[in-house]
This record gives C-alpha cells, structure tokens and sequence, in this order.
C-alpha cells in the first residue's frame, strides 16, 4: 500500500489531497495586460472555448462574470457547471432565446431590448471592478442580428479596465471589432454528426 500512494503522488494522481497539483511550477508573466480576446468563427465550440478560459481563470483564483447573450433561455448542461462554481463564476443568462429561427417566438423588438440590457448590465459589470475576466457570450451574433450597434460594442471595448480580460464570443466578428482584439481564434467546422442525420446529443451539444 505504501509504494501504491508513493507512486501516486510521483505520477500526480488522487493519492494526496491535491492529487500532486501543489509540486507543479506556477509562472507568473513578465507584464500584466488585459486582453481583448474574440473567438468567432462558423464552427461548434466558441462558448466551451471561452468557459475552458474561465475555468482556467478560476484556478488562479480569479473572478468571472459571463453575460450570455441571444440563446439564454435554453437549458446546456455547460451552464449548470458554471453556476456550480458560484461565486467565483458569476452568470447571467440575458437572452429570450435564438433570434428568428428554432420556432422564435418573440418580435425583433423584444430581442433587441433583451441584448440591449445586456449591454447595459456589461457596462456595470466592467465598471465595477470586481471581475478579472468579462465573457460576452454569443455578443457577434447580437450584433450581426443588429440587436446591437456596432458603435455600442466597439465603445465597450474601449472602457475597459487596463488589467481586465474581455472575451466575446460568436458567429461573424465584426471587422472593426477583430481589429481591437488582441486575440483573436476562428473556429472552422470540418464535419459535423447534423450532416449525418444525427441529432444534439447531451453533454456533447447541450
């Protein structure tokens, strides 16, 4: 039994409390920035990518907000393990659901005002100064819809706080707004099980 749990602390598995995480190197970087980073692009995982950031944040003890615009009235098994890492995760589900398809039932009005106080709650999440990361989830995607304006994204990003990470995520990313971004990651689709006949699998798609 002695040489199982020496062997598993070498090999960094559960055999200690935290399972060999305490013996890893940790860096530091040589200057703080606040990054303006835009994950867009046509294929599936631009919010699992910007959660994975979160979640990597949250290891260095870092506050979150994530402010998802657009699809929030849906249930995804990603926004449940969000909200199990409250407080350190603060999540706000703003949108009235996707915009004119998948059996819409609210006007374009009703849309815009729900992206419009998106925005709003952003700013004062941004100006609060209690997050060290802000993720603007499907924000892209609000724009091109025109629930929100161009001028009222490109302005956002603009006050933000110099050491405060922003993410923003979504479909077709404005030029203007790639432009600002310090990073920015497209995310193509090669195949995809819909093409398939195959349908949303839970865990996977939801």
């Amino acid at each position: 039994m002695k040489r199982r749990n020496e062997d598993s602390r070498a090999s960094g598995t559960p055999g200690d409390e935290r399972g060999g995480l305490a013996k890893l190197r940790k860096l530091e970087p040589a200057q703080r920035v606040g990054l303006v980073i835009v994950i867009t692009g046509h294929g599936k995982g631009k919010t699992t990518a910007a959660f994975g950031m979160a979640l990597r944040a949250v290891g260095h003890a870092m506050k979150v907000c994530v402010i998802q615009f657009v699809k929030g009235d849906m249930f995804s098994g990603e926004m449940e393990a969000i909200r199990r890492l409250t407080p350190e995760i603060e999540l706000h589900l703003t949108g009235k659901g996707f915009c004119g398809i998948m059996g819409d039932r609210h006007t374009p009005e009703v849309h815009r005002e729900s992206a419009q106080n998106a925005l709003g709650l952003a700013r004062g999440k941004m100006a609060s100064g209690e997050f060290d990361v802000i993720i603007l989830d499907e924000i892209h995607n609000a724009l091109k819809l025109k629930l929100l304006d161009l001028a009222q994204v490109i302005e956002l990003i603009e006050a933000k706080p110099p050491l405060m990470h922003l993410i923003l995520t979504g479909r077709d990313a404005a030029p203007e707004v790639i432009e600002r971004a310090h990073m920015v990651t497209e995310v193509r689709e090669v195949k995809h099980p819909c093409h398939q006949g195959i349908g949303p699998q839970k865990g996977i798609d939801f």
